[in-house]
C-alpha cells in the first residue's frame, strides 16, 4: 500500500496551502454526519416547535449551510470554494433523544468539499445547542465524521466504519 504523505507542508516543513492550479476541475461532493444528544424536555420542545428562540431545525439548517460557505475563513489551509449545493437534513432519533445532522456539499472545482461538509454539520449542531441551552446545558455533540465523498484524483470514499450504523437507523 502506498504511504500517504502530508501535503500541507513544504520541503522545509512550513505550513502551506496546497497548490491546486494544475488540477482538473471535477464535480465533487461530500456528506458529513453528527449528532447532538439532548434530554427529553429539549427533544420534545424541538419536535413540537416550542423553543422560545424559534424554529430550531430551520435556523440550524440555514446556519449549517452558511457554515459551509465560511469554512475557508475558519480552517487556515482550506481553499475558498464556489459551492454549488449545500444542504442540511435532520433525523430525529426519539429512542436515544438525539438529533442527527447530515450536511451534503457539492462543487465543480479543483479541490474537495469534505471540510465544508464537516463544518456545516458542526455549525448546525452548535446552533441547536445555542437555541436550546436555556432549557438544558448538558447537551452533547458527538459522532461527527465524513460519511462519503466523490470526485477528484483520490476518487470515491465511503466510511466503512459507519455504513452498518447508518443503515440500521433508516
Amino acid at each position: 500500500m502506498e504511504e500517504k504523505k502530508f501535503t500541507h507542508f513544504d520541503q522545509n516543513g512550513h505550513s502551506v496551502m496546497v497548490d491546486v492550479t494544475g488540477k482538473s476541475e471535477t464535480v465533487r461532493e461530500a456528506a458529513a454526519v453528527g449528532r447532538i444528544r439532548v434530554n427529553s424536555q429539549v427533544y420534545n420542545a424541538v419536535v413540537s416547535g416550542n423553543v422560545r428562540k424559534g424554529d430550531v431545525l430551520g435556523v440550524a439548517r440555514v446556519a449549517g449551510i452558511m457554515g459551509t460557505k465560511k469554512t475557508a475563513e475558519l480552517i487556515p489551509m482550506c481553499h475558498n470554494l464556489n459551492i454549488t449545493k449545500a444542504s442540511v437534513d435532520f433525523k430525529l432519533l426519539e429512542e436515544t433523544k438525539e438529533i442527527e445532522a447530515v450536511c451534503t456539499v457539492r462543487t465543480a472545482g479543483k479541490t474537495g468539499v469534505e471540510m465544508e461538509a464537516l463544518t456545516g454539520a458542526n455549525v448546525a449542531l452548535l446552533t441547536i445547542y445555542d437555541m436550546c441551552k436555556a432549557i438544558d446545558r448538558n447537551m452533547e455533540i458527538s459522532r461527527i465524521y465524513l460519511l462519503n465523498k466523490s470526485g477528484g484524483k483520490s476518487g470515491d470514499f465511503r466510511n466503512e466504519n459507519h455504513i452498518t450504523e447508518m443503515n440500521a437507523d433508516e
